[in-house]
């Protein structure tokens, strides 16, 4: 083997590792998106809840992951991005024990608001870890991968947790989360040398202080029109995990059989559309068209089921068609952002961008609850595409902006 080659082994092989070990934090992440949910029937029996308390929980998750999110990214600027990724899976493994000792419903509030504060950190750190030690040629392909692992993330809590309390208890459920999450804090501790940085910033050093003060990136209109986009598509999603079964059923009459699989069918091509739209994303600069072209896709399909014109075989199929738009996006999505962060404020641009997500989690219960509590089924998919198309245009802005910001630079 020639030195080239042996040098782009070794390069492809710290690549993976990285990306690997990103993605496996990232999935962790997102299977405590549904650490208490899962469970809902178990302690609305056993503490006596309404629904609107357990889905408060949910909601006291969000809000705190989206408010820590912002300032994750600052902390992640001044003193590196792994031992603030570190701490964040950490405080899942906590949040996990905390909820499975709980003795009330302001113990299990409080398990919640440590699990939302634990995954505040992980998309500031996971894409300053990925920029910094991931070859340029191959960040399309990272993006795709914690994009897919993260929506594995969010298969795997049903079925994890669930299988666990009906065998050992909810109790002994969030006791297996919190060994698992304690597990991947191992793992990454192990391999602590393989993303550890020495471009990250030395806390303490003058540009690390001034990197981390400065607030010039909020000037930068792509910034907020990242964030725009985010919320936007979050709301989106929000509706399609909470009430697309319910919204099935009550407006095709559609077979439980369907229903209950319908959430899995979209996650699925959802990871599979992730790994499409990586390769597409490595191929390309203009990422804002991949976007218009999924989510166009994504949108007609939503309408088209939110007007009643597709018969209930053929509803599936556009199902599918919607997670594919939505994970082939996703891969563009992440590195529209990178272009729009300035060098050296990786953590805080990711951090106050991937807040709008939080955010928009946080709020879509609300109006798509609304809608099903108004007897429109049909509302949810119609606004579900409308926000699609709307997310589109602010990636379109996105792109623009970045690039007239460039060409005023150059």
């Amino acid at each position: 083997m020639s030195a080239t080659a042996a040098a782009l082994d070794q390069s492809f092989r710290r690549d993976a590792h990285v990306i690997g070990l990103v993605g496996l934090a990232h999935g962790t992440s997102h299977f405590f998106h549904l650490i208490v949910a899962p469970l809902f029937p178990w302690l609305k029996i056993h503490f006596g809840l309404s629904y609107a308390e357990l889905g408060l929980l949910v909601s006291v998750f969000f809000v705190i992951s989206g408010v820590g999110q912002a300032t994750a990214g600052f902390v992640v600027d001044r003193v590196g991005a792994l031992p603030v990724l570190l701490a964040g899976v950490a405080l899942l493994g906590l949040s996990a024990l905390a909820l499975a000792v709980a003795q009330n419903y302001p113990m299990l509030m409080l398990g919640a608001a440590i699990a939302g504060l634990g995954n505040c950190v992980f998309h500031p750190a996971d894409f300053t870890l990925l920029n910094r030690r991931v070859s340029s040629s191959r960040l399309a392909h990272a993006f795709s991968v914690h994009g897919i692992a993260g929506t594995l993330g969010w298969a795997a809590a049903p079925v994890f947790l669930g299988g666990l309390a009906v065998t050992i208890g909810w109790r002994g459920a969030l006791v297996g989360a919190a060994v698992l999450a304690f597990g991947v804090l191992t793992l990454l501790v192990v391999n602590r040398g393989v993303l550890g940085s020495e471009e990250s910033p030395r806390a303490g050093h003058p540009a690390a202080k001034h990197a981390a003060s400065s607030l010039e990136f909020l000037r930068i209109p792509a910034v907020w029109m990242c964030f725009a986009f985010f919320f936007i598509t979050s709301m989106a999603l929000g509706g399609i995990q909470t009430f697309m079964p319910a919204a099935l059923y009550d407006l095709y009459d559609a077979p439980l059989s369907l229903t209950s699989i319908s959430i899995t069918l979209f996650m699925l091509s959802y990871a599979a559309g992730m790994v499409g739209g990586g390769f597409l994303a490595a191929r390309t600069r203009h990422h804002e068209r991949i976007i218009a072209g999924a989510f166009l896709l994504m949108a007609a399909m939503a309408i088209l089921i939110g007007i009643g014109a597709l018969t209930l075989p053929v509803i599936a199929a556009a199902i599918i068609v919607m997670g594919l738009g939505a994970g082939i996006a996703g891969p563009s999505r992440d590195l529209l952002v990178r272009a729009a962060a300035p060098r050296n404020a990786t953590g805080r641009v990711y951090g106050v961008v991937y807040s709008g997500l939080d955010v928009g989690l946080s709020l879509s219960p609300l109006l798509f609850g609304a809608m099903m509590d108004a007897h429109h089924p049909g509302w949810v998919f119609v606004m579900i595409g409308i926000f699609q198309a709307a997310a589109l245009l602010t990636a379109v802005g996105v792109s623009q902006n970045t690039a007239a910001r460039r060409e005023q630079v150059a």
